[in-house]
């Protein structure tokens, strides 16, 4: 039986495949404790985490991708440390990165991002997600097996963002021999932390977006493009080309590797769970709940960090100046205080959309309205060309033994690989479902 006292969250294998005991022994203690181990406050509680989320006046995003590593780059004394901060934090690893941002900084380049992800461009986006899980499931369904995340999942993830930012076709394959990851559990372009300092993929993402926006300004066309070229700040004026294109790749970078996660949590349940498959096959109008059951239960991003810039009091916790506090997602969600028998997947859950896997405040992912349309898309049409979908025993062991391994950090939570195998219908039988296609 493992000692949860002596677990270290952030160095320890035993946590990657199950974090949850040792969330579940934190928040026992008290929903807002200190690790002995990198002095970081664990913040396990929902109401807490959420407290914490919408207070970005006390709580600083700087270091909201890095945690503990490398620290800060000079010691945090005083009681306001706001200065020391705003004068060091060019020094932190990804400090142009939107998600480690402050107001007002934070508020202009957010802006920017959401007129680049407008209604009608989603709208416009979610048409083309079916035309590109079909075009994926036609060889991805071919064979009656394979890895669901390298040949589906992943690929599927990059060309809808693809598609959104307007990314040309010809250089779509490019993007996606450049940036899907090779091997199971190599870092890919959503790393974070101690990993996102070692590998970074994103200067592929600079080099063409930047590429593609001077050119659009040069010589402006109909295209996304041309749009994500002239979008403008708030109070109307251009933005630098470099701040478009860091807005640009950071969607890329982590809208794909959430989702990706999203996907392949969500199709392991539904291939463990037979009644659920067949419910979702005979009522479609469920596979939203089913989403938010998902991110509930598994979500794809485990924590969040923030840095806090005076001293406060959180959950009945005394937090100095220059704390850094780990936002615990995955944990907050499964707080017994805000959901029911957490740990139970529950599609009729009545509160699950209430989960933080977004994240919540000012932070709160934009990328959000497209992670859900992409998981509806995919679950529906994997649904309409199946009949039935089981975890590979051969990859993964017999249903009482099954072995999964898990993205080997902090940050994120997800299968590194996932072996299905899956019945699709004979051509004199009763074929995949086309109405919605048709409609579409």
């Amino acid at each position: 039986m493992t000692d949860q006292d002596s677990v270290n969250f952030f160095r320890d294998d035993e946590v990657v495949n199950d974090p949850y005991p040792y969330f579940e022994h934190l928040r026992a203690r008290c929903p807002v404790t200190r690790e002995p181990h990198h002095d970081v406050v664990m913040v396990t509680g929902y109401e807490e985490a959420v407290q914490i989320y919408n207070d970005h006046g006390t709580f600083s995003s700087c270091n909201s991708v890095t945690g503990p590593f490398p620290g800060f780059p000079v010691p945090l004394e005083g009681d306001d440390v706001s200065e020391l901060i705003t004068r060091h934090r060019s020094e932190l690893p990804m400090s142009d990165q939107l998600p480690t941002l402050d107001p007002p900084v934070h508020t202009n380049h957010r802006a920017l991002l959401m007129r680049l992800i407008t209604p009608k461009r989603l709208k416009d986006n979610e048409g083309a997600m079916w035309q590109i899980a079909d075009g994926l499931l036609d060889s991805y369904l071919a064979g009656g097996r394979g890895d669901f995340i390298r040949d589906f999942a992943g690929p599927f993830t990059m060309l809808v963002i693809a598609d959104l930012l307007g990314v040309p076709e010809d250089d779509r394959s490019e993007f996606r021999a450049r940036l899907q990851r090779s091997e199971p559990g190599e870092p890919g372009i959503g790393s974070t932390g101690e990993e996102a300092m070692e590998h970074t993929p994103l200067e592929f993402l600079y080099g063409r977006f930047t590429t593609y926006l001077e050119d659009r300004r040069r010589r402006p066309r109909e295209d996304v493009l041309t749009g994500l070229a002239a979008a403008t700040f708030p109070d109307g004026h251009s933005p630098e080309i470099a701040d478009v294109v860091r807005v640009a790749a950071n969607l890329f970078a982590a809208g794909q590797e959430t989702t990706v996660r999203l996907l392949s949590s969500a199709l392991r349940t539904l291939a463990e769970r037979p009644d659920l498959q067949r419910l979702l096959r005979a009522e479609r109008g469920r596979i939203p709940a089913f989403v938010e059951e998902s991110l509930r239960t598994e979500s794809p991003v485990k924590g969040d960090f923030r840095l806090s810039r005076t001293a406060t009091t959180v959950g009945g916790a005394d937090l100095p100046a220059g704390t850094t506090v780990m936002l615990v997602n995955s944990a907050a969600n499964r707080d017994p205080r805000q959901f029911a028998d957490p740990a139970a997947f529950d599609i009729e859950r009545p509160n699950a959309r209430r989960h933080i896997a977004f994240g919540r405040g000012v932070h709160s992912c934009p990328g959000a309205p497209l992670a859900r349309a992409e998981a509806r898309v995919a679950i529906e049409r994997l649904l309409d060309r199946t009949t039935d979908i089981r975890v590979s025993e051969q990859q993964h062991g017999p249903a009482d033994d099954r072995r999964y391994n898990y993205v080997p950090t902090f940050i994120l939570r997800g299968l590194t690989e996932l072996h299905l195998e899956f019945d699709v219908p004979t051509v004199d039988g009763s074929g995949p479902s086309t109405t919605e296609k048709e409609k579409r």
